[in-house]
């Protein structure tokens, strides 16, 4: 009978350092798991609650006051306009109706107020108009 008997020699420290570093290993595939894994991104399909209404805010243009409505129902923003825009305003400022259009249109379509591009030609007028609906929309989200 020819048996072929293999010894195998482990030395404790190589044992120790193997499971350091699978557990090493393990951990950092948890790590990175949760935070690149779907459980902290942002879904954007969902949906800020609201409390159905017509909500404002006001602005002021060279001491002319402007009131920004905006309307939503339980899940949506349905629509943001100008409530007292006079002629007066519109000869002032010529830009102010077709900014509030574009942010307004960007708005409903994207549900939110993140990533909305403004128009180069007047910044400051877009920076005015957004901190205005982003103040009518604070007034409409269910608490």
């Amino acid at each position: 009978m020819n048996s072929k008997t293999k010894i195998v020699v482990l030395h404790m420290k190589e044992i120790i350092y193997t499971v350091i570093f699978a557990v090493l290993t393990i951990l950092l595939i948890l790590f990175l798991f949760f935070m690149f894994g779907s459980g902290h991104k942002k879904d954007a399909s969902k949906s800020a609650s609201y409390v159905p209404g017509v909500y404002t805010s006001g602005i002021t243009l060279n001491n002319m006051e402007l009131e920004v409505e905006v309307t939503v129902d339980k899940n949506k923003i349905n629509s943001i306009r100008f409530v007292n825009l006079s002629e007066a305003v519109t000869t002032m400022f010529p830009l102010i109706q077709p900014t509030i259009e574009e942010i307004a249109e960007q708005i409903c379509e994207k549900q939110s107020l993140e990533d909305i591009s403004c128009s180069e030609d007047n910044p400051y007028t877009s920076r005015i108009i957004l901190d205005a609906i982003e103040t009518a929309l604070k007034k409409a989200t269910a608490s």
